[in-house]
């Protein structure tokens, strides 16, 4: 299997490439330190795998998962990152990813959990695929909020939810309608307390489902 490393930290990926390199049936062609350089390098070598950071210089993996699925949608995406963040893992997984790990998970179990995505298993931990279960059985027993409730939302949370909807992080959502981080979170709490959802994701969900 050909696997492609995108992480901006060198020592990172130089310790990853050489642990994977030592095993008969994986090879890394590549590494990448950025959103531009992995979607760029993703359709030149034509990975099986690419291990992708959340954090990236000039984006996030979740930009460079959608622009490189769009483009090689066979691709296995897994995130390797350092964070448990629920929403990141539900965003994750929302944009096509096939896996979420943990930095400090142990080699040989990485090496497998690669290796299961030939067979189309998930690379995703059992501590955080009960995560995925307990979210998924909230979900299904919340009640649905009735959708005249978003009439109840100021014109700029439903700005705000627009942006949710489609993945996009705080920062980015401060960027494009030109605030303060800080005041993109008060605005995502607003819109979770008055549609009495518990995440960002339920709001990307939310929004979707009534097309805002």
């Amino acid at each position: 299997m050909k696997i492609l490393i995108v992480d901006d930290h060198i020592l990172f990926q130089e310790g990853l490439t050489g642990l994977i390199n030592g095993q008969p049936d994986l090879t890394v062609v590549g590494s990448a330190a950025s959103v531009k350089e992995a979607v760029t390098k993703a359709c030149l070598l034509a990975p099986d795998v690419i291990l992708m950071d959340f954090s990236l210089p000039d984006g996030t993996g979740l930009d460079a998962t959608r622009e490189i699925l769009a483009k090689r949608p066979s691709t296995s995406i897994v995130f390797l990152t350092v964070s448990e963040d629920d929403d990141r893992l539900f965003e994750a997984i929302r944009f096509g990813a096939k896996g979420y790990l943990v930095k400090d998970i142990p080699g040989s179990q990485l090496l497998n959990y690669i290796r299961g995505l030939k067979h189309g298993e998930a690379a995703i931990s059992p501590k955080l695929t009960a995560h995925i279960l307990k979210e998924f059985a909230h979900t299904s027993a919340r009640q649905e909020p009735p959708p005249e409730v978003v009439s109840q939302l100021t014109p700029r949370q439903r700005e705000v939810l627009r942006e949710l909807r489609t993945g996009a992080t705080n920062r980015q959502i401060a960027a494009t309608l030109s605030l303060s981080e800080q005041t993109v979170k008060n605005y995502v709490s607003h819109i979770l307390t008055r549609l009495d959802l518990a995440n960002r994701h339920e709001a990307a969900e939310f929004a979707r489902r009534y097309d805002i």
